[in-house]
């Protein structure tokens, strides 16, 4: 598990979060590689998730939340819960995670939901990235989110949001796959 010490600046943060990660770090490639266990996943790496995932990744280091399929869950609903301002890529990818991540581990994807209800994030405060953002200090971005507070308490609002965005991330998965098996049955 990576820790990224309040002193340390973000770009410092954000290689370390690449190197301990595997990712080569230059955003330019052409496809998303993955895999789900042994079944290998991949999708296009559009200027739009491109936007998106620039902020993500800083998100990760000011949350701690881990690149793991939990991780990701656990990202997905602190971002859907703090909103994802005009960056649809994150809104989709989101929306799809967050169904794996409450399938997979509901309570930390819960916890993570309600945290991103009482703080903000880089969607909102930044707008777009920024390379000014990596000469700030991870504590500074941390405090400038409200992440350096304990986690709230979650309220009947909170309870009733995830429930909401829980459902809206099963139809976000499962529309695809349906339309998919559609298709073919109307082909036969």
């Amino acid at each position: 598990m990576t820790t990224y010490e309040d002193a340390m600046s973000m770009a410092d943060a954000r290689q370390r979060y690449f190197t301990d990660n595997g990712f080569d770090g230059s955003y330019d490639e052409r496809w998303v590689k993955l895999k789900a266990g042994p079944i290998p996943l991949a999708f296009p790496n559009a200027a739009g998730r491109v936007r998106a995932v620039k902020l993500h990744d800083l998100h990760h280091i000011a949350t701690g939340y881990q690149t793991t399929w939990t991780g990701e869950g656990e990202i997905s609903a602190w971002e859907i819960a703090s909103g994802c301002a005009h960056f649809m890529w994150a809104w989709y990818l989101n929306l799809s995670a967050l169904a794996i991540g409450v399938a997979i581990a509901p309570s930390a994807v819960f916890r993570a939901f309600v945290r991103g209800r009482h703080t903000r994030n880089l969607y909102h405060a930044e707008g777009e990235f920024r390379e000014a953002i990596l000469r700030r200090s991870v504590g500074d971005v941390r405090r400038s989110l409200g992440l350096d507070h304990p986690p709230a308490s979650p309220r009947a609002s909170d309870v009733l949001a995830f429930v909401a965005w829980t459902a809206g991330s099963i139809a976000v998965s499962v529309a695809p796959l349906a339309a998919i098996i559609y298709a073919i049955a109307r082909a036969l």
